[in-house]
């Protein structure tokens, strides 16, 4: 039992500080002038499109060593509908955010998560709202002005439109928490390796002739495309996007769901500390301060009331 509690916890860290690595990656891959003709490497719906295409063969492979799971019709249509909004366009908002904004900002709003499962959770589940968990969204809130605020104010990074990379990053935060709403009970009913077969597929065959009728061939697939711009899609692609969705259900299995979720708060601190040190972003006074507030909110919304059991 106590191997596999530290299997599981050894299983989140290691899934979000790959997911914390992501972020620069995926901000190398997608800002424009990245790339040797003065283009990025990938335009947003290339990137996704990159996803999608080689995790939907990846996983398809590793079903052929599976048990098969039947999967009931009413069960595949929430898990195709609700795998595209999850992944499809929460991750095409993801990479647009990225393209305009500052990967630090978009990672500090993406530990906002917990807060808004949280509110989702409160009138569609019925879940309780603790007045320690009040205090942390309005903490998590006033984290979101000041990045709204600051971004709008032209002092963050070199990003062509921060406050929209900000935007960008909240709606996808938002469709993300909808496909988690959407999808909770099939998600209890199958395996990951199913659902995300199905979801990647779906996202795929909507994605890969969207993006090559809108944007063409992107750049990394040409002859200028360089050994790092190829190293960071494969990172992205095997480890962000295979490896990071085996982690997660592998560890909830050993460990509880809060404690799975306060993991979550690693990946902004990977990826400022990254982007900052490769010069992706600039360290103004606002982003440690944002941060703290995100991440001390999301800390807030995660603590469990304690129950008091009666004397025997």
């Amino acid at each position: 039992m106590k191997n596999e509690r530290v299997q599981g916890h050894a299983a989140v860290l290691l899934a979000n500080v790959i997911f914390g690595l992501a972020v620069p990656m995926s901000n190398f891959l997608l800002k424009p002038a990245s790339g040797a003709d003065g283009n990025a490497w990938l335009q947003p719906m290339g990137y996704i499109a990159t996803r999608c295409f080689f995790a939907a063969i990846i996983f398809w492979v590793i079903q052929c060593f599976l048990p098969k799971e039947k999967v009931e019709r009413k069960d595949l249509i929430v898990i195709i509908l609700g795998g595209v909004m999850g992944f499809a366009v929460s991750q095409s908002f993801a990479a647009w955010s990225l393209y305009f904004g500052s990967p630090v900002y978009f990672s500090f709003v993406g530990a906002l998560c917990p807060i808004a499962v949280m509110l989702a959770a409160w009138p569609l589940l019925g879940e309780r709202i603790t007045g320690i968990k009040t205090v942390g969204v309005v903490v998590g809130i006033v984290g979101a002005l000041l990045m709204v605020y600051q971004s709008a104010a032209g002092v963050s990074l070199e990003g062509s439109n921060n406050l929209l990379g900000v935007i960008f990053a909240l709606l996808s935060l938002v469709t993300w928490v909808c496909f988690l709403i959407v999808t909770r009970k099939v998600s209890a009913k199958y395996s990951a390796t199913t659902q995300m077969k199905w979801t990647f597929l779906a996202s795929a065959i909507i994605m890969v002739p969207l993006a090559a009728m809108v944007e063409g061939v992107p750049t990394l697939y040409t002859s200028a495309c360089t050994w790092e711009a190829a190293g960071s899609a494969a990172f992205v692609v095997l480890l962000a996007t295979v490896l990071g969705y085996f982690m997660i259900p592998f560890a909830m299995k050993r460990i509880n769901a809060t404690t799975v979720s306060t993991y979550t708060n690693l990946q902004p601190v990977v990826a400022s500390i990254v982007a900052f040190s490769i010069g992706q972003d600039i360290l103004t006074w606002d982003k440690p301060v944002a941060g703290f507030l995100v991440l001390l909110s999301a800390y807030l919304v995660t603590i469990e009331p304690k129950t008091h059991t009666p004397h025997q």
